[in-house]
Formats: C-alpha cells, structure tokens, sequence
C-alpha cells in the first residue's frame, strides 16, 4: 500500500534531498527519471537526505518510457501541475498510487499532460501572484493528503493516534 513518488528530471538535488527524506518518514517509494540536474552523490543531495538515503527504497530509470514500462498492471497513476483543473481536495487518492511531479522548472512534459488530463491534479494558490511551490514542499502536501484520505490502510505512529485523543 506504499506509496510511489516519482520525479520526472528534477533538477535541484537539495528537492531530490528533501523528498527522498520525506518518502522514508512516510513508508513510501521514490522513483527518479532522467535525466537528473544532479548526480546521485551531489553533496548537497546527501545533505538535504542527510544519513537516510542509504534507507531510502528509491529506482532510478533512464526515460519516462522505461518508467512506465515497469508499472504493474492497473497502476493508479496521479500527475500534479498547476495547470490542471482538478483540485487536491476534490481528488480520490487510492493506496499504492503513482503521484507524479515534473521538474521545478518546468513541471511535466505537456504530451504527459494532455495524454492524462483526467488524473492531472492541481494544488490550490489562492494568490495569482505565486506562480508555483517549491516541488520539495508540493510532494509534502500531496503525499500527507493521499496518506490522510487513505488512514485506514496506514499504521499510524503510535504517539500521533487520533483515536486515543
């Protein structure tokens, strides 16, 4: 019940960094599609990650192709850009899905786009003035909604149980 986070050619490894550490506090799988703005070993990679990226289950795969050629039958597949006109608060998420995020500079491949429009899922900014987030910050959100509509698969820490509340 996993959940799957992939990146399409990030660019900023500090990003790479911060998700990679947030998928180990949350039990889920990082995949990363290149090309990559970064080596693997960047030192501010393994900043960001600090000591958990030996940790991490993360996949590397060489292009989109090869990615989605690994997909298990039926996979249940989310991508995120702020051009999409479904909300995160109106979304389903299912467990184990495939939440796809594209690189910080240009987000997702407009063919991926178009081709997926109907899971194509966008994060609210109520201020037109802020063009995007911070891709570390969009996964955070995104994977914490998909982790809280899904409770009831997730063993939830002990000292944050709700129901002892």
């Amino acid at each position: 019940m996993r959940f799957q986070v992939v990146l399409v050619e990030p660019e900023i490894p500090q990003n790479t960094g911060s998700i990679g550490r947030l998928c180990l506090a949350t039990q889920s799988t990082l995949h990363l599609v290149e090309p990559l703005g970064f080596e693997i070993s960047h030192a501010k990679l393994r900043r960001a990650g600090l000591d958990y990226w030996k940790h991490l289950q993360v996949h590397k795969h060489p292009d989109w192709q090869s990615f989605a050629s690994t997909l298990p039958a039926l996979s249940h597949l989310v991508f995120f850009s702020k051009k999409s006109q479904i909300s995160l608060f109106e979304y389903r998420f299912h467990p184990g899905s495939y939440l796809i995020f594209g690189k910080e500079t240009q987000g997702l491949p407009e063919v991926l786009l178009k081709k997926y429009s109907e899971v194509s899922v966008g994060i609210p900014m109520w201020d037109e003035r802020v063009r995007s987030l911070n891709l570390a910050n969009a996964a955070s959100i995104v994977l914490y909604e998909a982790i809280r509509q899904n409770l009831k698969h997730f063993r939830v820490p002990d000292a944050l149980s709700v129901s002892e509340r």
